[in-house]
């Protein structure tokens, strides 16, 4: 049969070794930082994406026509504007989450 001071000392070194390994665990990551940054490329990403398919349409367009700069300017601009409103929609569906995640419910208003 066991020494009862053998099984305490065994106990107490469990606990100082369970305490060693928690210390020892890698440390959460800070996720929020990356996801702000991740929305950040996303918003750049939409814009520049709107901008080249108004430039290369309108370009297209322009060559196909022979009116070279009229088109291109006019869906450049039409591509920045709806850059625009994609960054916008992509910001506002992240309020939304951020609104719903500090309600705490994970329900999404509309509006």
């Amino acid at each position: 049969m066991p020494d009862p001071e053998h099984q305490r000392r065994m106990a107490e070194f469990e606990k100082r070794l369970e305490a060693a390994k928690a210390a020892q665990a890698p440390k959460p990551r800070g996720d929020e930082h990356y996801s702000q940054a991740q929305l950040a490329w996303r918003m750049v990403i939409e814009l520049v994406a709107g901008l080249a398919i108004g430039f290369g349409i309108g370009y297209g367009l322009d060559t196909l026509f022979g009116t070279m700069p009229f088109l291109l300017v006019a869906f450049t601009l039409l591509g920045f504007a709806a850059g625009i409103k994609t960054m916008l929609r992509s910001a506002r569906e992240v309020e939304q989450a951020r609104r719903a995640a500090d309600r705490g419910d994970g329900t999404d208003e509309g509006g």
